[in-house]
């Protein structure tokens, strides 16, 4: 399901669960007004300064850490640094999968590693595209 939403926000320190997990991400410190997005896994832009890279983002509360509070999270697909107290501007593409609630961080893992594949598919079919 293709989405239009841009958000931006000054990336905020976590839980650290993200990079415990092997995918390491950004917390944005931006308000989603409700019912305006929904919860779950977008295939996304993410544009630091004038650099701009192919992300999973995800919104939501994380269930299966048995959270409530809603955010917006987001892994570069190959990046590696530090993004504390930078602004980062996540555009949505489309929309993966919902907001699944694991019953073990393994079951979350190999979600992760397969939502990880399909947006890897996802941007080669778009550089794909221009290309042409």
């Amino acid at each position: 399901m293709k989405t239009d939403f841009t958000y931006s926000g000054t990336v905020q320190p976590g839980r650290g669960r993200g990079n415990a997990l092997g995918f390491p991400t950004a917390n944005l410190s931006c308000r989603i007004p409700d019912n305006t997005l929904a919860e779950g896994v977008y295939t996304a832009l993410t544009r630091r300064g004038n650099d701009t890279f192919p992300s999973l983002a995800f919104f939501g509360a994380a269930r299966t850490f048995g959270e409530h509070e809603k955010r917006l999270e987001v892994h570069i697909l190959d990046f590696q640094g530090q993004l504390y107290g930078e602004t980062l501007t996540v555009t949505l593409l489309e929309k993966m999968r919902g907001n699944i609630h694991f019953a073990t961080e393994e079951e979350l893992v190999a979600q992760m590693r397969q939502d990880e594949q399909e947006a890897r598919s996802f941007f080669s079919t778009i550089a794909c595209l221009q290309a042409s």
